[in-house]
């Protein structure tokens, strides 16, 4: 495959979804091939490239998970220890919950926490601390290790964690045990070292169908451990090629032991009906694509958006970062869908939805909520659809820019249970997830991207 080929393919989709920039970055054959689109902001244009700093989100929690393994390494964690072993002023919604929950369900998103707690603890050396004691405001989605949950609060808890292991800020702790042993010079948690290089601001697409810069560039320092971290496609394929490997640097330092590196790549927890993975590994989202295992994680924030993917057996890594929503979920997963057949002959295809039931709409229309946002499952001339929104209240107390909210997105069921659904069009075109029942086979919630939503 060329390199040419490469770069027309990335410049048509960026063409297609409006995206005004674009950094790409392949490990095949050996060896590390970059392509690169369009500018970092609409207002303040500069060229991307493969050393342009992006926010890549939750694409940061792979970055906990390994510094949390060094300390496992280290004999000074036990992954199947109560998370107030560590942190024992912890308190939850429930005090089962808060004495019961052990690091590994962190690890694999099994806690029972609910997606995150929405405050700004600000941005001093206090601000995991005081994050960690607001979690007793939020809600449990169930018992710990009752099923997997997708919780970026479960990862700033963990970011919490490592503080009080070591007595150091988190940020400080991941830059010394990980970052700089690997080589990651284009890496930063903090704003005043990303502010002086080459870096992308988000965009986010207005009512009226332009883009706007969004004035928000990531979370406060509390979010770090879950999605704060900037960096390159650079970067992101050495800390693939770090992965691919057995826990030493290119010279030779060992940062991991082979057989944690190892494990963290094997699953955990399985997944149903998602389209982030079959199963959780320990943070690791974990797919078999055309018969093919794949290791990644993805992430996203004020209209930024990172793709991150490893085929071990085929010693291949694709890392892809854009700049605008709502698009950046189906420009990112266009560029890897393409590199992954075009390089390794590997085809992800999306299921086809059977034909719509209306006897059976009724039952599954209403709203769902988490602590951050509703979805609203609708019935209208075609099918259903699903529509979310962040919470007016949420909006309204906001101290940043939020995203706008989608249109309804229309979906349809998948063969099978009958409960399991892909969405068929927009710019969640391909997200799948399922209704919950209870025992009583009432539906009690719906499922995306991991995250459960609660019947209101």
């Amino acid at each position: 495959m060329s390199d040419i080929a490469l770069s027309q393919f990335v410049e048509s989709v960026a063409t297609e979804y409006g995206m005004p920039g674009i950094a790409v970055g392949i490990f095949a054959d050996g060896r590390e091939i970059f392509a690169s689109h369009g500018v970092t902001s609409i207002e303040n244009p500069v060229p991307v490239d493969e050393h342009t700093l992006f926010a890549i989100g939750s694409t940061s929690k792979t970055f906990t998970a390994t510094a949390l393994m060094r300390l496992v390494a280290d004999g000074r964690v036990d992954l199947d220890a109560q998370v107030r072993t560590y942190v024992p002023e912890l308190i939850l919604a429930e005090e089962h919950s808060a004495a019961t929950v052990t690091v590994r369900q962190l690890l694999n998103h099994t806690s029972g926490l609910d997606w995150n707690q929405i405050n700004n603890t600000g941005e001093g050396d206090d601000a995991l601390e005081l994050f960690a004691a607001s979690l007793a405001e939020l809600p449990l989605i169930g018992a710990p290790g009752e099923r997997a949950s997708y919780s970026q609060a479960g990862f700033n808890l963990l970011g919490r964690v490592i503080e009080k292991v070591t007595g150091e800020p988190f940020d400080k702790v991941v830059t010394e045990t990980v970052l700089t042993p690997v080589g990651l010079a284009e890496s930063f948690y903090l704003r005043d070292d990303i502010m002086t290089r080459r870096f992308s601001a988000g965009h986010e697409r207005q009512e009226d169908g332009e883009l706007a810069v969004s004035r928000a560039w990531k979370g406060n320092r509390a979010n770090n451990p879950g999605g704060g971290l900037g960096t390159t496609v650079s970067d992101l394929l050495r800390w693939g090629r770090f992965h691919l490997g057995d826990g030493r640097t290119e010279s030779g330092v060992t940062v991991l032991p082979a057989e944690l590196m190892h494990r963290m790549q094997q699953p955990t927890v399985e997944l149903r009906s998602s389209t982030l993975a079959d199963a959780f590994g320990l943070c690791w989202m974990l797919r078999d694509v055309d018969g093919v295992r794949t290791v990644g994680h993805g992430g996203s924030g004020f209209g930024q958006f990172a793709e991150f993917v490893i085929v071990p057996e085929r010693n291949f890594v694709v890392a892809v970062l854009s700049n605008a929503s709502p698009d950046g979920i189906p420009t990112n997963q266009a560029i890897v869908r393409w590199a992954l057949e075009h390089y390794l002959g590997v085809i992800d295809a999306d299921p086809e939805p059977v034909p719509f039931d209306a006897d059976r709409a009724t039952e599954y229309l209403g709203t769902y909520e988490i602590d951050a946002m509703t979805m609203t499952c609708l019935s209208e001339a075609n099918g259903l659809s699903l529509e979310c929104r962040i919470r007016p209240e949420i909006r309204a107390a906001a101290d940043t820019e939020l995203p706008q909210d989608h249109p309804p997105f229309p979906f349809g069921f998948l063969p099978g249970d009958g409960d399991e659904y892909i969405i068929t069009a927009g710019s969640f075109k391909g997200q799948r997830g399922f209704f919950s029942r209870n025992a009583d086979g009432d539906i009690i919630g719906i499922d995306l991207a991991g995250r459960l939503f609660a019947r209101a």
